[in-house]
Order: C-alpha cells, then structure tokens, then sequence
C-alpha cells in the first residue's frame, strides 16, 4: 500500500477515534517520520534562466557542452537534474 494513502488512513483514525499520532502510524504501518514528512519543492528557475541566456548564445550545441559551460561558470548542479531541465523546459529556436 502507498505511503500517501496509509498516511490518509492515520489522519482518518485519529479524527474518528482521537488515537495518538504514534498508535495511528503504528496501526497503519506508518513511521512517524514518514507520517510528518514534507516532500522538498525544487526551483529550477535559476537552471531554466543559466540554460536560456547560453541557448540565446549557442545554438548549435548539445547538452554536453551546455553542462560543462555551467560547470565553467561555477553552478555545481547534477548532470541529471540539469538534463531534466534542459529536456523540458528550455526552448531553442
């Protein structure tokens, strides 16, 4: 079972029966750090922005000489968060 739905189900027990947060996780089969988890939210306005101005420069190039130039500028982003970023978000002309 999910972990998106076990945490819906301890939410429920302890609206309907007023358990504790640890005997609804316990109930479900839920951690309490899974239960208090916030899934992080990535900006990548500051990717997609490096990615454009170097496309608006160099258009011909792939994204191999697109990663190593961010690198030259200095940004120590993952090759594959980049990749992500450059597939859906980055327009060439």
């Amino acid at each position: 079972m999910p972990t998106g739905a076990r945490k819906t189900w301890a939410q429920q027990l302890q609206q309907n029966h007023s358990v504790t947060i640890a005997m609804s996780c316990a109930i479900v089969g839920l951690s309490r750090c899974a239960y208090y988890y916030q899934p992080k939210l990535l900006d990548d306005s500051v990717i997609i922005s490096v990615l454009n101005a170097i496309t608006d420069r160099h258009l011909r190039w792939g994204f191999p000489k697109f990663f190593n130039r961010i690198r030259k500028l200095g940004y120590q982003w993952n090759h594959k968060r980049v990749y992500r970023v450059y597939c859906e978000f980055v327009t060439i002309p």
